[in-house]
């Protein structure tokens, strides 16, 4: 399009260009560098977390290299599949970025240990291989089980599902090719790569001095627990009561909004204006716009053309506000401190209503519920009167309501209208033909083509209809003079009833019902607690006449529809989950145990929100989600060794410990640098940032207390869900 418009530019005649004043190209660029920027960022916060945890270059290089493997993985995936790189999809990699190298910390990790305990004499092959085996299945059970968490996503529908599906497939290509990478290539660089140690190097290395310093204070912790089990039991309660407690006081909404850097302002003026007068109040409120610091340009349009599906009359206008960067604004970052200030300045104008959007925001609005606001009320009925008075009875109760703004009913009157009817005794009294009178009404004040003027090959019909002093009032159409036979001219007056009323200006219709909508905006407040308590308000102070009834819709009905599928469909993907763990560990207890850190990690990512003063959204429950796996699959690592410690016949409480002790640095690798690959998105603040940061605050949140149960509780409550079998083994 850019490159048409340049060529069309070099054909136009000096000093005429085309200039756009809004592309939705800036906003694309600006949210894929955003999450491209924290992409490379946490890329380089997790590489130098395992260069800090595993102690040498070469074992970091092993787990390093699978971030690589595994983005690449995903990209030559999404050009087979025909993805975009997008917000999202390239989110969902960003999310990725501390999972992807999980397993492969696991792998490394275990052949670590096992090339400094082994006995020298055995082949360095044959410890990298025992390595491998002893965690390759959990590996295997823990990505996978990942990657089956992000199955509700793949089942949303509509404007969620067109939202959602590319994180979810971008997170499970790149989580398949960690798989391949952990399971297939981490063993043989770690073959090749890292170095055994020999029996004459005494001296700790930086990862022994570093797991030195964490199992000083963890040992003594882990011990407490494993012989206060009492403790562990009440610890885990009571987070889950204090979660219980702060979940009902977050608000919930479908997504964040997305400041996208330009905002709409649609003016509605009464229908009988003049599309000069439409044009002077439309100047006068660009001219206050211009003067708030933070707009450098204000575009306008006064209606919107006939064709096409989207048809505006002369008394609705749009206004892009173009901003500043956001850095030079009063406030940065801060854009409902100027869409409060233009909410004052329009109110302050008799005779203009406003609504404020963004473009984007207002294309999904309108495609929803035909509304350009991000809530819509549909009142249902069958006489337009009826229909008209108490819609203006919602919206004024509607406007009391805290958090309600720019609230506004359909206009579905208020046209002025000049009605003929034609009277046919009369015609037939006069000899006329009713045909005749139509055609003489229709080319006298409409007009008729009478025929094209050329200009080169350029050609433009003749419009032929009476001058404006003849048709632009009542008497002068009451006489127009309608040709009889014998020459006689009879004025219209004689022949038909002329009178002016005032009619509808649109019927709209929903299942061949009548209906009219009104539409508001919801400011500092979550829009599910604000329907909530409008319909309650409505429902005590409306009274609808029989056959009458409301529907709530717009970005509430999306969220609505976003969590009754996701409750079908969560339920559904736990009880796979928890068949995988009973496959891996052949024992419902174990299994169990491990299902525990759901609720924990669920804990976390819900008080996490209620601090960063967050609502529950969309994007929130596919941080949720992501926490399932991640809690899952530390869960089973650590589970994986206890039972083999006990299978080998140490004592279980023993057992606990010295696996807790010997699982503590994968476990805090894993939490740690997937924590960190997200703080880059927590911590955002460019174009799209609003969508990703309730992710990236849940999954943060959840991996702080997910892993506090893992290293503390399963350990401690691992002797009570252990097999009889196992014990007495």
């Amino acid at each position: 399009v850019e490159q048409k418009i340049q060529g069309i530019n070099r054909t136009l005649p000096e000093g005429v260009s085309i200039v756009p004043y809004y592309q939705q190209k800036d906003i694309v660029e600006g949210a894929v560098n955003t999450v491209s920027s924290a992409l490379i960022q946490g890329i380089i916060l997790v590489a130098l977390v395992l260069l800090v945890f595993m102690g040498g270059f070469r074992p970091s290089l092993v787990v390093a290299l699978s971030i690589p493997f595994s983005v690449m993985f995903a990209f030559i995936a999404m050009g087979l599949l025909d993805m975009s790189a997008n917000l999202m999809s390239l989110g969902g990699l960003a999310i990725a970025i501390g999972m992807m190298v999980d397993g492969t910390i696991v792998m490394v990790e275990n052949v670590d240990r096992l090339l400094r305990e082994s006995n020298p004499d055995e082949s360095r092959l044959h410890v990298v291989g025992r390595a491998c085996r002893e965690v390759g299945q959990p590996i295997l059970f823990a990505i996978a089980i990942i990657i089956i968490v992000f199955l509700p996503l793949f089942t949303l529908e509509g404007v969620e599902g067109k939202t959602f599906r590319p994180l979810a497939y971008t997170v499970a290509l790149a989580m398949l090719g960690s798989l391949v990478y952990a399971l297939f290539l981490a063993p043989v660089l770690s073959d090749v790569l890292m170095r055994r140690k020999s029996v004459e190097d005494v001296k700790l290395g930086l990862d022994e001095r570093i797991l030195n310093a964490l199992l000083k204070p963890y040992r003594p912790l882990v011990e407490f627990f494993v012989n206060n089990r009492k403790i562990a039991v009440a610890l885990s309660g009571g987070l889950l009561l204090l979660g219980m407690v702060i979940f009902p006081f977050l608000g919930s909404e479908f997504t964040p909004k997305l400041q996208e850097g330009t905002i709409v302002v649609r003016l509605t003026m009464a229908p009988s204006i003049s599309i000069n007068e439409s044009k002077r109040n439309t100047l006068i409120v660009e001219r206050r716009l211009l003067k708030i610091p933070e707009v450098t340009e204000v575009t306008s349009r006064i209606g919107r053309g006939e064709v096409g599906a989207h048809a505006d009359p002369i008394n609705s206008a749009e206004m892009y506000i173009i901003l500043k960067d956001k850095g030079e604004w009063r406030e940065p970052g801060n854009q409902a401190l100027i869409e409060k200030e233009i909410r004052q300045t329009v109110a302050e104008l008799p005779g203009i209503t406003a609504n404020l959007t963004q473009p984007i925001e207002m294309t999904v609005d309108e495609l929803l519920e035909g509304v350009r606001a991000e809530l819509a009320v549909k009142l249902f009925g069958d006489d337009l009167g009826q229909l008209k008075s108490k819609a203006d009875e919602i919206a004024a109760v509607i406007k009391k309501v805290e958090g309600a703004a720019d609230v506004q009913v359909d206009q579905v009157s208020g046209t002025p209208q000049l009605v003929i009817t034609p009277d046919r005794l009369a015609i037939a009294r006069y000899g006329l033909n009713l045909a005749d009178v139509q055609d003489v009404i229709s080319s006298a004040i409409g007009g008729v083509t009478a025929g094209q003027v050329f200009e080169g090959i350029r050609r433009f019909d003749i419009l032929v209809r009476y001058q404006k002093q003849d048709r632009d009032s009542i008497e002068a159409i009451r006489n127009l003079l309608i040709s009889g036979p014998d020459g006689i001219k009879v004025p219209l007056a004689q022949i038909a009833t002329i009178e002016e009323i005032v009619g509808p200006r649109q019927i709209t219709r929903e299942n061949n019902q009548r209906f009219i909508s009104i539409q508001a905006n919801v400011i500092d407040r979550d829009i599910v607690s604000f329907v909530e308590e409008a319909q309650e308000v409505i429902d005590n102070k409306i009274k609808l006449p029989p056959g009458y009834f409301t529907t709530w819709g717009g970005q509430f009905r999306l969220q609505q529809e976003a969590n009754k599928r996701l409750a079908v469909v969560i339920p559904v993907t736990l009880i796979i989950i928890s068949l995988l763990l009973y496959s891996s560990f052949g024992s419902v207890k174990n299994a169990a145990l491990i299902l525990l850190n759901i609720p924990l990690a669920l804990v976390g990512g819900v008080i996490a929100l209620w601090i960063s003063g967050q609502n529950l959204s969309v994007p929130a429950s596919v941080g949720f989600i992501a926490l399932f796996g991640i809690a899952l699959e530390n869960g089973m690592v650590l589970m994986t060794y206890l039972n083999q410690l006990v299978k080998d016949g140490v004592p279980i409480d023993e057992a606990s410990i010295k696996g807790a002790c010997l699982r503590v640095r994968p476990v805090l690798m894993t939490a740690v640098t997937t924590a960190l690959g997200l703080i880059p998105l927590l911590l955002a603040s460019g174009t799209g940032s609003e969508v990703q940061k309730p992710l990236a605050t849940v999954v943060v949140g959840g991996l702080v207390t997910s892993t506090l149960l893992t290293l503390l509780v399963i350990p401690a409550l691992h002797k009570c869900f252990v097999t009889e079998a196992r014990q007495a083994k």
